[in-house]
């Protein structure tokens, strides 16, 4: 009895979903800055178990007027170049960690409220395969590692 209510404790505790064969680990959001009408969304993971490639299409949120699908590069000077993209693809046995300050992101536009710390907000995400799902995207700060290549989300 302790074992299922443990293994139901910590099942409440987790969020992500599945889409066709991209598993969907940890949904989050960084707290947005004070008057700011843009914020960011990550996955730890998208993790594609399938043998064909599958490419995140588009994303929506009651949260935000708009999501964007976004990739970062640093050039060679170091400046930080972002720009939206078509679709986010994640090739077949890979797995696409998205984090502050690195490669691809989901761009909140027209922000209806400030995310802020310990908040949570409903996602659906669309992918070529998989199909359509919904994830819950939790506001957290980034963890002390991806802190300092956090960069601000108010273009």
């Amino acid at each position: 009895m302790a074992t299922i209510l443990l293994a139901l404790a910590a099942g409440a505790h987790a969020h992500g979903g599945q889409a066709g064969d991209i598993a969907i680990s940890h949904p989050f959001a960084t707290p947005s800055v004070p008057g700011a009408k843009n914020g960011a969304a990550y996955f730890a993971r998208l993790e594609n178990k399938g043998a064909q490639p599958d490419r995140l299409l588009r994303a929506s949120t009651p949260a935000a007027e708009r999501v964007e699908l976004h990739t970062m590069t640093v050039d060679g000077q170091g400046i930080m170049r972002m720009r939206e993209v078509d679709a986010i693809v994640i090739a077949p046995g890979t797995t696409l960690q998205m984090r502050p300050g690195q490669g691809a992101h989901l761009m909140l536009t027209g922000l209806r409220e400030p995310l802020r710390e310990g908040a949570s907000f409903p996602m659906t995400l669309e992918f070529e395969r998989g199909g359509k799902t919904e994830v819950k995207v939790v506001v957290q700060q980034p963890r002390r590692s991806d802190a300092a290549a956090s960069h601000p989300h108010h273009h």
